[in-house]
């Protein structure tokens, strides 16, 4: 495949990201283009391989030595025909995925891995620009009919598989647009959100519906319609599981507040999930990981500390234009994130475009290696530092240290952060974190953003209207037929897995289709990618 000496003769190369100094002053994407001929020159290095371990670890199965030989070729049309066979949103994995293909290439033994993901990307702005992504209307139309709830990545690779398989598909969203973490999570500079919206333009000319501002199984009324999210002083106290040490009492979950930025549309309107599964033949929960991984310590109830969700959602729609201004801003601000993520570095770049006037970015975990370890060979993941465009914009990167106190101003906000640092341990085969003596800091802040991950799917609303069991993990259950307990209705994407990649969450959509293709037809013409459960090679 490519060229038979490409990866002989050819260095890996990207194309160079904008300036510091000019990108984060704008919310545009940091990459700069990439001629076409270096494109080619890149998809030259996919070697002759014999055993492409890249198809395995793609999830979606991406047959990446066909579209990579056919775009070295300068065959862009076939290579992008290629590309969408396996995957339905090939501009958001271009742009969005951490590329686990990559750290399978063969060429990664012994040198630098093919740029498989920035091929992607080049191949799919192709099809647009040349307009071959056009709808794909169904031969027939079935008469069944089929609800997803959820508009995220894998809701949204659910609806278009059965869409096109002549299903009438309707998508409920509680926000206010659909797109979920795609929209509200990932922020404008990491993906513009005129790249979904064309895809959401060719989702509804193959016949999806979207019903927007419409939550399922609501847990509103159980709470009192709580308004949100509160601005930078007026945050719901949240705690842990309880109140602990914080002394702050359980948050409600994010389905439950209303308002501008929240996750519920402010108008949001509700429907009985009974309703639901009786309206249709089928229903598909796409409805995600919400619930958020929270800090239980002293200070936690203080105004300026948030979970990154409320940090990111109103700065997108300030960045979409849906509002004015943000309730949570980092303009001069002193930030500490608690987490070191994606979603800790996707604060991280909102907070420098937002003009803080520090950024510091906590990990628990040590500092990784530069590169593999022995104990982590080829080709599992490989756990290496990484260092996203918005660590090269700044801010410093603390390892090995956990929060101890959130210390109060004396007003009831934030003014510093206590931490100290810890000794990780495996005992009995789980890690452990032991405090190192008189190693205790104190950072000055005035916002802390809480971007530890997310537990599992939210308990109210469907989940405990349809009453639906949950795997030890907190995730709602899937059998092999990604059917649920409630008979009739199937879950997929990060609601079932638990939080992931967007690669996963679309390869989760197209075979939990099929289950459902199948279920309605007694049989399925429709790729399933994977099974239930199924996970990274490790």
């Amino acid at each position: 495949m490519g060229k038979i000496t490409g990866f002989l003769e050819y260095d890996r190369a990207l194309p160079a990201r904008r300036p510091v100094p000019v990108r984060i002053r704008d919310w545009h994407e940091v990459y700069e283009p990439f001629p076409e001929a270096d494109t080619r020159q890149q998809a030259a290095r996919c070697m002759d391989c014999g055993i492409p371990f890249c198809h395995d670890g793609c999830p979606l199965g991406n047959l990446i030595p066909e579209w990579n030989h056919l775009a070295y070729r300068g065959d862009w049309f076939d290579a992008a025909e290629r590309l969408h066979a396996t995957n339905n949103f090939p501009e958001f994995t271009g742009r969005l995925c951490p590329a686990p293909c990559e750290a399978a290439c063969v060429l990664g033994i012994t040198s630098p891995p093919v740029t498989i993901e920035r091929i992607e990307y080049e191949i799919a702005e192709r099809a647009w620009a040349e307009g071959w992504a056009q709808p794909q209307l169904p031969t027939t139309h079935t008469g069944r009919s089929v609800a997803i709830v959820g508009s995220g990545p894998a809701g949204l690779a659910a609806a278009q598989q059965l869409a096109r398989a002549g299903h009438a598909v309707t998508v409920y969203e509680r926000a206010e647009r659909p797109g979920g973490l795609l929209r509200y999570g990932i922020p404008e500079f990491k993906m513009e959100k005129a790249v979904l919206d064309r895809r959401l333009a060719q989702l509804r000319a193959e016949g999806v519906e979207f019903r927007c501002g419409v939550s399922v199984g609501s847990a509103l009324d159980r709470v009192g319609h709580a308004d949100g999210p509160a601005g930078a002083g007026d945050v719901p106290a949240r705690g842990g599981a309880g109140a602990g040490s914080s002394g702050a009492i359980p948050a409600p979950e994010p389905g439950a507040v209303r308002g501008p930025g929240a996750a519920s549309a402010p108008d949001v309107q509700v429907v009985a999930a009974e309703d639901l599964v009786a309206g249709y033949d089928a229903v598909v929960l796409a409805c995600g990981s919400t619930v958020p991984r929270d800090l239980d310590v002293p200070g936690r109830q203080l105004n300026g500390v948030h979970v990154a969700m409320e940090y990111l959602k109103p700065a997108n729609l300030v960045c979409e234009g849906a509002m004015a201004e943000t309730p949570i801003h980092a303009g001069g601000k002193n930030v500490v994130i608690i987490g070191g993520g994606d979603t800790g570095a996707d604060c991280l770049g909102t907070a420098h475009r937002q003009g803080a006037a520090s950024v510091h970015q906590l990990e628990i975990m040590p500092e990784p290696p530069a590169e593999r370890s022995a104990s982590n060979p080829w080709p599992t993941w490989p756990t290496i530092l990484r260092t996203s465009s918005a660590h090269e914009e700044g801010g410093t990167r603390l390892f090995a240290v956990t929060t101890v106190e959130l210390v109060d101003d004396g007003t009831g906000a934030v003014r510093a952060l206590r931490c100290q640092q810890v000794a990780a341990a495996t005992v009995d085969g789980r890690t452990q974190f032991e405090p190192v003596p008189d190693s205790a800091v104190e950072i000055p802040c005035e916002l802390v953003l809480l971007a530890m991950g997310f537990t599992g799917a939210e308990r109210a609303g469907v989940v405990g209207e349809l009453d639906l069991a949950l795997d030890d993990r907190g995730s709602v259950a899937a059998d092999a037929d990604w059917s649920t307990s409630q008979p009739g209705v199937f879950v997929c994407g990060d609601m079932a897995r638990g939080q992931s990649l967007v690669v996963w969450a679309i390869a989760e959509g197209r075979s939990c289709a099929a289950a459902v293709d199948r279920f309605l037809m007694g049989d399925t013409a429709l790729p399933v990618p994977l099974a239930p459960g199924q996970v990274a090679l490790r």
